[in-house]
């Protein structure tokens, strides 16, 4: 089940029950009896609690802002089809979903007004490591971790900024990757459905006295929902591998240490594009694909390695610290331009751009009129991350360090092709580094403090996270692809003060209310001119949680007030993919969550279940300045203004039949017509998405104790909506799909 906890008392209790804790008396240490699956867990818990966006149960209470953690059976139901986290994200209020290419291949994942593209504005991590190809150079990278194999989502929001940086404007998202199992498991989970659609999770684990392992893969394929002109597949595949081993002292020492390693290798090729379609064509079919995005392909392969230490000594600090590098790869390969005319041009005015939009089509035309653009880019990030905890008279103190580096380095062309009786060939061949040729890096410094203070019913949690961020860009000749001699060499240096307080008050054991003030900061990129500034805001937050038998309901209300908003040229957002940063001025941005949650089994108690959930989200958002710009989605904008891609109204709904050896579920989420360019009245043709309601059903039977069948059906009512415009024409959702398959559970 989703579980949201705001606030709530200390741990100090849990610290001084913890096994891993020794007492001072050795004597005393030594007569307790602690199990290696009791100390291991509790490793875990406590390690979760440091590095992790929310943590252990326990914690989860303490925050004093909106928390949330989908794992269990809960987020085993979400997983009966695609594993598109947009699709997992969406029964949490406040945040912001913008569809893309129905599979949720590259999220466009928002919190409370930040802004969505490339989920460029929140902070992702995966097991509390930043997980960005480039998290400072280049966040809206293309890369997002494998959710299928994840076994628990961290949002949070408000509250993260102490902790949790760079970007600390909207929240933080983090995916807790499979543990290793206390005792052996093996668990399978295989799936069929339309489009010749495959997937296959499995991991096999086991623990023993002072060692642990766990080796997990994921594939997922598919031909595709889309038709292209000519008959091409539309589809991809996707393969991920995770293996982890454990080294840890007996649960009897006094200090008990551990020390984890993870080595991840992922790679995916989807024959995916950024060519839409024309309004009248996607009222024709909006699962077509213009012939013109026949050789449209992305490749990439990504790799990542991390080494985490836990110490925990008898006087109550613990420390964790972990070391980490990423590698990634991409080459995508897409039309970039027709007679001329970019992509993100092509849908302003189709009288005026006819005929490439014919040839888009299949017209045939001369050799050279298509241009495709390989955008062939590498990316490493690496650091060094160390968070310690104790307590001191009556204060729970929390410190963190973190060094960081990161590049991206573009190294890109293009190709020429001609479209003959619907078919493109290729015509000239681009030199390498002829487009783009340059490497931007980052190097930064971040530090936090937290205290945790307990008095009465209160809980007061202030703190303060320093960010020191050196950046650079060095530009090439297009024609020194030996990279000899710089052209330009651009350094920018960047440091933020971000405060911080939340301030809990327990009602009842099960009754609270919370509020919050922090700075929101997010940095610009290399390269920035002189002009461009960092984004900052003031984020306020005020909320209430009350849980009663099967009744839980959560109420908050945000208001972050931005002092200068940024936007990013990228080629997804509709731009020419410079890297240009646009200084949007003040903005702010306002609005409501609230969840309730049900069982309405407690009404007529026996072997039924039905548990029910509603969630609604409101948003608004506008710009306090007029100005102009050529940032795409905002062009020339006047105070006033709504902020592109945001629904103001969001709403979800689920409810579910469980008896102990089968379950039924239904949920369905309803999201308000986006615009696609800032202004404010009725949306101009052209210039929105589409409102939509999609409802989804799924059932799970036991065979056997360890083996269960499952089905579902995604959009069960096929409705065709335009879930985007960026970069170039209506893009649809994903259609009705199917899929079965099979659960299987050995071990514990």
């Amino acid at each position: 089940m989703v579980r949201t906890f705001f606030t709530a008392a200390t741990l100090t209790a849990l610290l001084a029950a913890n096994p891993l804790v020794a007492q001072d008396d050795p004597s005393q240490e030594e007569q307790e009896d602690i199990s290696l699956e009791e100390s291991i867990e509790k490793a875990t818990l406590r390690i979760r609690e440091r590095v992790m966006v929310v943590g252990t149960e326990k914690a989860l209470e303490t925050i004093p802002g909106a928390a949330y953690v989908l794992e269990g059976e809960e987020l085993e139901r979400l997983k009966h089809g695609l594993d598109d986290i947009h699709h997992m994200l969406r029964q949490i209020p406040g945040i912001i979903i913008q569809e893309e290419e129905g599979y949720g291949l590259r999220p466009n994942i928002g919190m409370r007004g930040s802004g969505s593209e490339r989920s460029a504005k929140i902070t992702l991590m995966e097991d509390g490591v930043l997980i960005a190809p480039a998290p400072y150079t280049a966040p809206a990278a293309y890369y997002f971790p494998v959710t299928g194999r994840m076994e628990s989502i961290e949002v949070r929001k408000g509250s993260s900024q102490i902790k949790f940086g760079p970007r600390t404007n909207g929240g933080a998202l983090n995916l807790v990757s499979t543990r290793v199992p206390t005792s052996l498991r093996l668990s399978a989970d295989l799936a069929f459905g339309q489009n010749n659609t495959g997937k296959a999770h499995v991991y096999l684990g086991d623990s023993y006295s002072n060692v642990g392992w766990l080796f997990e893969t994921y594939q997922l394929r598919t031909n595709g929902f889309k038709q292209l002109d000519g008959g091409d597949r539309t589809g991809f595949y996707v393969q991920d591998y995770v293996g982890k081993l454990r080294f840890n002292t007996s649960p009897s020492s006094r200090i008990f240490q551990s020390l984890e390693l993870k080595i991840g290798a992922g790679a995916e090729s989807s024959d995916e594009t950024y060519l839409g379609l024309t309004d009248e064509d996607f009222a024709a079919n909006p699962v077509r694909r213009y012939a013109a995005s026949q050789p449209d392909n992305i490749q990439w392969d990504h790799q990542q390695f991390q080494a985490q230490h836990f110490l925990a000594v008898p006087n109550g600090i613990d420390v964790t610290t972990t070391v980490y590098r990423n590698n990634f790869a991409r080459n995508w390969y897409k039309l970039q331009s027709i007679l001329g005319t970019g992509l993100a041009n092509l849908f302003d005015d189709t009288e005026a751009h006819a005929s490439a939009l014919a040839i888009a089509k299949g017209d045939s035309s001369n050799p050279g009129d298509l241009k495709v653009r390989a955008n062939n880019r590498e990316y490493y990030s690496q650091g060094v991350q160390t968070v310690a905890g104790f307590s001191v008279s009556g204060h729970r103190f929390e410190l963190g360090f973190r060094y960081h580096e990161d590049e991206e380095d573009r190294f890109q062309h293009e190709d020429g092709y001609q479209m003959l009786d619907g078919r493109m060939h290729l015509t000239s061949s681009g030199a390498p580094g002829s487009q783009t040729n340059r490497v931007s890096d980052a190097r930064a410094f971040a530090f936090f403090a937290q205290d945790q203070i307990q008095f009465s019913r209160w809980t007061f949690v202030p703190g303060i996270r320093y960010e020191s961020i050196d950046m650079s860009r060095t530009d090439y000749s297009k024609a020194d692809p030996n990279r000899t001699d710089a052209l330009r060499v651009r350094d920018n240096h960047v440091t933020a003060v971000i405060p911080g307080a939340g301030l809990t008050y327990r009602l009842s054991p099960r009754m609270n209310l919370f509020g919050g003030i922090h700075k929101g900061f997010s940095p610009p990129g290399p390269g920035a001119d002189a002009f461009t500034e960092s984004e900052e805001s003031v984020n306020y937050e005020l909320g209430f949680r009350g849980q009663r038998s099967a009744l839980t309901s959560e109420l908050v209300i945000f208001y972050n007030d931005y002092s200068n908003l940024l936007g990013a040229d990228t080629l997804s957002s509709g731009g020419e993919d410079e890297g240009n940063l646009f200084n949007g001025g003040a903005s702010r941005s306002m609005g409501l969550e609230a969840t309730l949650a049900y069982d309405f089994a407690e009404l007529a108690p026996g072997r039924y279940r039905f548990p029910t959930r509603l969630s609604y989200s409101l948003t608004d958002a506008v710009f306090l300045t007029s100005f102009e710009s050529a940032y795409e989605p905002w062009g020339d904008v006047q105070a006033g203004d709504a902020l592109p891609y945001l629904p103001r109204h969001q709403l979800y709904a689920s409810f579910a039949v469980e008896e102990d050896s089968w379950t039924f579920g239904v949920n369905a989420n309803h999201g308000a017509r986006m615009r696609t360019v800032a202004g404010q009245g009725p949306i101009p043709k052209g210039q929105g998405t589409d409102a939509y309601l999609v409802v989804n059903v799924f059932g799970e039977l036991d065979i056997t104790q360890d083996l269960r069948v499952f089905a579902s059906v995604q959009n069960l009512t096929n409705n065709a909506y335009i879930v985007a415009r960026r970069p170039a024409g209506a893009r649809p959702g994903l259609p009705r799909t199917a899929m079965v398959g099979i659960k299987l559970r050995l071990g514990r």
